[in-house]
């Protein structure tokens, strides 16, 4: 199962994983690319899903959906993301990126644990900026910029990773590189790195760890590692931290109670 998966990295690697003979679930916002995507995948038929992760409720009820259709899950691909330049507060009461990146994917995981054999969740080399507070996760009381929240949902994805592992989970996460999609197109920080020839890569590109943690031995035997290029990566400890990740999961439960 792959969220995020209308386009980008998630449209890529659902296109691999179905060329490998995998039935896949795409799950998005836009049912209508979703049904795009599926049409175009050369292997299994695949099943579509939609979801709005700026809504927790949604995220449940994809949860009870997938475990109504579903007796396995043989990976879940943690992919959706967003990148705001500006803040936003969801519906839900969080900051936008913080929900999307973070919450939702954990609320996700955390529902469908018990069904799932892999984890692999799409991090980013902005988590090594990350200085994520799990007091203060939406950023409330320290100074807000896009990038610096977006380094925290990054250095939190890294961290769940790590205390998934540590209950048992394989669970992997990754920098799937600079790629040349839609993604933050508005920051003028991805206007740059789509100006210099060569930068960016494709989707396809990105998708191949992803393919590669769901598919490898490397996606059980090597859990809580972070990968980039389909290796594993040393990271700083604020993305490695056991304790600094439980933290974060307590807090995280916490805030999905309230």
């Amino acid at each position: 199962m792959i969220t995020g998966a209308s386009a980008g990295i998630g449209a890529a690697a659902a296109g691999e994983l179905s060329r490998r003979g995998h039935r896949v679930v795409l799950v998005g916002r836009d049912e209508s690319r979703l049904k795009a995507v599926a049409d175009g995948l050369s292997g299994s038929e695949a099943d579509v899903l939609t979801c709005d992760y700026t809504s927790l409720d949604d995220v449940r009820r994809l949860a009870s959906v997938l475990r109504e259709r579903y007796g396995r899950i043989a990976v879940l691909a943690n992919n959706a993301g967003v990148m705001s330049p500006r803040r936003q507060i969801t519906v839900d009461g969080h900051e936008l990126m913080i929900q999307v990146n973070h919450l939702a994917p954990f609320l996700l995981t955390h529902s469908l644990t018990d069904l799932v054999d892999r984890v692999v969740t799409t991090s980013s080399r902005a988590g090594r900026s990350g200085r994520i507070d799990p007091a203060d996760l939406s950023r409330e009381q320290r100074r807000w910029n896009g990038w610096l929240q977006y380094g925290d949902t990054k250095q939190a994805n890294a961290l769940f990773t790590v205390a998934l592992a540590a209950r048992g989970v394989a669970a992997t996460c990754f920098h799937p590189g600079v790629i040349r999609s839609g993604f933050a197109a508005e920051t003028w920080i991805m206007r740059m790195f789509l100006a210099v020839p060569g930068y960016a890569k494709p989707p396809e590109y990105g998708a191949r760890t992803l393919v590669h943690l769901a598919t490898h031995a490397d996606g059980e035997k090597r859990a809580g590692r972070y990968f980039a290029k389909q290796a594993p990566e040393r990271v700083p400890d604020t993305m490695s931290d056991p304790g600094l990740a439980e933290r974060l999961w307590q807090a995280s439960l916490d805030t999905l109670d309230r």
